[in-house]
């Protein structure tokens, strides 16, 4: 009960609200209703704004959410964090965030069990996978926010810190309406993957933050 401090108990209270939060876009996914009511409607809307360029970037964007391209950036981003601060901690936090991102897409796509919506909708190669939650989504917002994370309790200026923080939150939401706009995904699709991605980032600092609380009372003992 003595780490239970304010820090932990807030991130626990996250944690849980955020599962919360997901059980009810799911049960929305699966009756069609709720939010989901609004899914048709939303992809039209996108669709009725298409254009070449923006069409292009889409593409563009939703590109670096792939599993092999994500994969990839987070192994060399993993050795980099290495050998720059000389120490695993940053890289395991990453690898092990990645690895949890990706469990969780799988897991959740397979328990929930959505279609995607019309292939006929699609920009681009058709994917006959589970449609809930958006993997891109999910996957690439916990990457770009423990970048970001990671950069905020580095050595570097507050400006730097800030910029990589808006960054992080600009190239999340752009990846989430790339594929709606790209017809991979309905909306409730990519809400839900911001909403995992920030459950699990919020649980991952709850963690750390008892591993910090149980190395300073060690040292302090």
């Amino acid at each position: 009960m003595s780490l239970l401090s304010r820090r932990m108990l807030l991130g626990l209270l996250v944690t849980v609200l955020g599962a919360i939060a997901f059980a009810v876009q799911a049960d929305a996914a699966v009756e069609g209703d709720g939010l989901a009511a609004f899914d048709p409607g939303l992809t039209e809307n996108f669709i009725d704004h298409r254009t070449a360029v923006l069409s292009k970037v889409a593409q563009t964007v939703t590109f670096f959410g792939q599993v092999a391209v994500l994969t990839g950036l987070t192994v060399v981003v993993c050795a980099l964090l290495r050998i720059l601060t000389r120490r695993w901690r940053p890289a395991v936090v990453l690898a092990v965030g990645m690895a949890g991102a990706g469990i969780l897409t799988y897991g959740l796509k397979v328990l929930i069990g959505r279609h995607r919506p019309d292939s006929s909708l699609v920009i681009g190669t058709v994917d006959t996978g589970f449609s809930f939650p958006s993997g891109h989504t999910l996957s690439s917002t916990v990457f770009f926010v423990l970048l970001a994370a990671l950069l905020w309790y580095s050595h570097v200026s507050r400006k730097i810190k800030v910029a990589g923080a808006i960054v992080a939150v600009v190239l999340s939401i752009a990846m989430g309406l790339s594929r709606v706009y790209l017809g991979y995904h309905w909306a409730t699709d990519v809400l839900a993957g911001w909403t995992v991605a920030l459950t699990w980032l919020c649980l991952i600092g709850t963690v750390i933050h008892v591993i910090d609380v149980r190395r300073d009372r060690r040292r302090s003992a």
